[in-house]
């Protein structure tokens, strides 16, 4: 399976999907995130001093899982993150990448909303389960993933 595949089940299955971060106790924290792919990366709209910027910042290890449709597809990705709060970054990613206005989070613009930034997601695998699993499954990998 190719990521461009990935990318397309995704996108069939859900806006929405769920973000997994390791807090500095090692434990899990699972958040509902609205992402967006920009050619073989996804990002995610977050503040600065939310739970899941501070848990990248400490272990940039992440899972996702896009909602289940009535198929019970679904996809399953993990990746590395990083955040991202520099200005161009902020232009390049404001309007035209998510599916939201992202203006309704920060009205005062990127240039003058310090307090929100940018996850950036590099995908190092992921899996397309088939009803679950009992119809399928579909992976892709990335080539310099171990």
């Amino acid at each position: 399976m190719t990521l461009e595949e990935i990318q397309r089940e995704c996108a069939r299955l859900s806006k929405w999907a769920h973000l997994a971060t390791v807090r500095p106790s090692g434990t899990p924290d699972v958040v509902p995130v609205q992402p967006a792919w920009l050619d073989d990366r996804l990002w995610v709209l977050a503040t600065v001093d939310s739970i899941k910027a501070r848990n990248v910042a400490n272990n940039p290890n992440v899972a996702l899982h896009w909602q289940v449709d009535d198929s019970f597809d679904g996809v399953e990705l993990w990746g590395v993150a990083t955040i991202h709060d520099d200005g161009p970054t902020k232009r390049r990613l404001w309007t035209g990448v998510f599916d939201f206005d992202v203006s309704d989070y920060a009205p005062d613009g990127p240039d003058a909303s310090p307090g929100q930034v940018f996850m950036e997601i590099r995908p190092v695998k992921a899996l397309y389960l088939v009803r679950g699993g009992a119809g399928g499954l579909h992976r892709w990998s990335a080539d310099d993933w171990r």
